[in-house]
């Protein structure tokens, strides 16, 4: 099964030929990226849905939870067919968004929300786009037609917050030299962990926690 660990190649070297079309390093690690995305906003969408201190910043978290659940579940089949393995957890700089956005509260919380899920998507649209001209993979072409609409929905969520801090927000997009590349990779599943699903949320109001399947 291809791993999420980054290999010593170009991202344009094919790892895999399926029916589905030639399966790059950059495809694969695509796939992983959209997973890696999901689990650290879908939590922090949940979040904002019930802490958030004004109503468009709740509306942007259930937005948040409704399109990462759509994505990962997307994600999940497409891996399964491309026989990718998936990871459970979100990297070491996701990870931080988290921890620092579940220990603010009122504005600071907002503001920050708005401003880290615009950054974040802001720079993963390059990526979409990127992954959408190059791929030769069917799979992985769909998947990032249906990431570029989501993505788009999340930055216009937040944007429509009014909260956005976008100097701060363009800083960390284009922040040189960025993290290292250890921090970007998320941690690949241990063998026989059960894999974590986002569960859609029955309404749009409700927000569910992800569940082992």
């Amino acid at each position: 099964m291809l791993g999420v660990q980054k290999v010593n190649a170009a991202p344009a070297r094919v790892i895999a030929t399926p029916a589905t079309g030639p399966l790059t390093q950059a495809d694969r690690d695509f796939v992983v990226q959209v997973r890696s995305a999901g689990l650290w906003e879908y939590p922090v969408g949940q979040r904002a849905a019930k802490k958030g201190t004004t109503k468009s910043v709740r509306s942007a978290g259930e937005q948040l939870v409704d399109g990462d659940a759509s994505l990962d579940a997307a994600c999940r089949k497409v891996a399964e067919q491309l026989d990718i393995a998936l990871p459970n957890r979100p990297s070491t700089q996701q990870q931080g968004f988290e921890t620092r956005l579940s220990a603010e509260s009122g504005k600071e919380f907002n503001v920050d929300l708005a401003t880290t899920v615009r950054a974040s998507s802001g720079q993963f649209l390059n990526t979409v786009a990127s992954v959408r001209t190059t791929t030769r993979n069917s799979l992985v072409r769909a998947l990032a037609d249906q990431v570029n609409d989501i993505v788009l929905d999340h930055i216009k969520a937040v944007e429509k917050t009014g909260l956005v801090d976008f100097d701060q927000a363009l800083a960390q997009e284009t922040a040189s030299p960025g993290p290292p590349a250890a921090d970007l990779t998320p941690p690949p599943a241990s063998a026989g962990e059960p894999q974590v699903v986002l569960t859609p949320p029955a309404n749009s109001t409700t927000s569910p926690t992800p569940t082992a399947g």
